[in-house]
């Protein structure tokens, strides 16, 4: 989720405690089940029996007969008595400081979980959370992430306020509400002895709202996982894909003056507004299979009677293209660098950030075509979780979660 939230506190800071919770974490709980249990299905190759026509289309390891188990029966009866309990740590998380950078609060609550559950447990350089359940071996290592930061700075008021069935407070969904489902699946798991056969590997990780930093970080320098779960702040549509996005802030220079000797003079003011008025002009497709670009800031000089040393706007570009992504980048650049050199004015470029692309939906058929995905929809309709908004798509090849490293690296991965 994107700084948006702050300008909407409540309609985007609240989140109804039975209906969403109890869904996202029996989701999140019935997924790993499904994947992480020694039953064959479609990620051994094989198929389920009497196939759905979805199923027909995609494959899925998804049985009913799963939740007849004994085992499993039991632990979803646990998730309902935990419930209470699960609710009181939420609100606890939740009023913790976790600003982007900041999550230090949370994340030695989450290691001293992970330890007490007897998870193998590590942080690493970025401050990741990382901790293994170990398999009977001979199945899939699954990696699921839930990002411990929010987009709140840390003096924001997070005190819970309850009110009938629902919370209100920042962050208290996005993405608290997955990381206490994530610590509820695991004592679940503990209490239950389930047993699985590949490792499963959970990670709190850091900085998810500021570029995906934490997921990237630990996709970079550890084993690569076969499968990758990235549970976050919402329940409804799975995201197989990953929007790109690029970030960049450009800067115009000059040598400034007083306002009595500006005429004639090069101004960056003039060259700002000519390139974002050229940017504004540029063509392109639209999305999903197309690209956005939004200017978000503007800012520069100190006083009134002055020709500004310095201005610069920032540009947020997106788009599921990572080929249309990278052109309209460099694009962008090139018209920018044209208006300063008319003007005679400098120009630095920064870059804050590039997530890449992951492809358009028929660059990613490959991808949704992955058992893991159709999993996950059934597990959705078996549960009685809407896709949303009606005509909403079950499944979409788009998404800005922890998920997006892995679909680029070409793990099969969801949100």
């Amino acid at each position: 989720m994107t700084a948006i939230a702050m300008s909407f506190p409540d309609s985007l800071n609240r989140v109804p405690l039975v209906r969403a919770s109890m869904s996202l974490l029996r989701r999140s709980m019935t997924l790993a089940l499904a994947i992480a249990a020694p039953l064959g299905g479609a990620l051994s190759g094989q198929q389920p029996a009497s196939p759905s026509a979805a199923e027909r289309q995609y494959p899925s390891s998804w049985d009913t007969t799963l939740t007849k188990r004994a085992d499993i029966k039991s632990a979803m009866a646990l998730i309902e008595k935990n419930f209470p309990v699960q609710l009181e740590e939420w609100i606890k998380l939740t009023e913790m400081p976790a600003k982007s950078g900041q999550e230090k609060a949370r994340a030695t609550y989450i290691k001293a979980v992970f330890e007490k559950e007897k998870l193998k447990t590590s942080v690493d350089s970025i401050g990741n959370v990382i901790g293994v359940r170990k398999g009977t071996g001979g199945g899939p290592t699954i990696a699921i992430m839930a990002h411990m930061d929010v987009v709140f700075p840390n003096e924001t008021p997070k005190k819970v306020r309850r009110s009938g069935d629902t919370l209100f407070a920042p962050g208290v969904g996005d993405n608290t509400a997955s990381v206490a489902n994530m610590l509820a699946t695991i004592r679940t798991m503990n209490a239950t002895r389930f047993t699985h056969k590949g490792d499963i590997i959970f990670i709190a990780t850091v900085q998810e709202e500021v570029g995906l930093k934490g997921a990237a970080y630990w996709l970079e320098h550890n084993s690569r996982p076969d499968l990758l779960i990235a549970p976050d702040g919402a329940y409804g549509s799975v995201s197989y894909g990953a929007l790109g996005i690029y970030w960049t802030k450009y800067v115009f220079t000059s040598p400034g003056g007083h306002t009595l000797a500006s005429r004639g003079r090069p101004t960056p003011v003039r060259a700002l507004a000519e390139a974002i008025d050229r940017l504004y002009q540029l063509q392109y497709s639209a999305l999903p299979d197309g690209a956005v670009i939004n200017i978000g800031q503007i800012h520069g000089g100190n006083i009134f009677n002055a020709i500004p040393q310095e201005l610069y706007f920032t540009v947020d570009l997106r788009s599921t293209d990572p080929v249309l992504l990278d052109s309209l980048d460099r694009l962008i650049t090139k018209t920018t660098q044209e208006v300063a050199d008319k003007h005679k004015i400098g120009l630095k470029v920064e870059v804050d950030q590039k997530n890449q692309a992951g492809g358009t939906a028929a660059q990613l058929a490959p991808a949704r075509a992955h058992p893991l995905v159709q999993t996950a929809v059934d597990i959705n309709r078996f549960l009685g979780i809407s896709a949303g908004m009606p005509g909403a798509q079950e499944a979409v090849p788009t998404g800005a979660t922890d998920a997006n490293p892995g679909v680029v690296r070409k793990i099969p991965s969801i949100a």
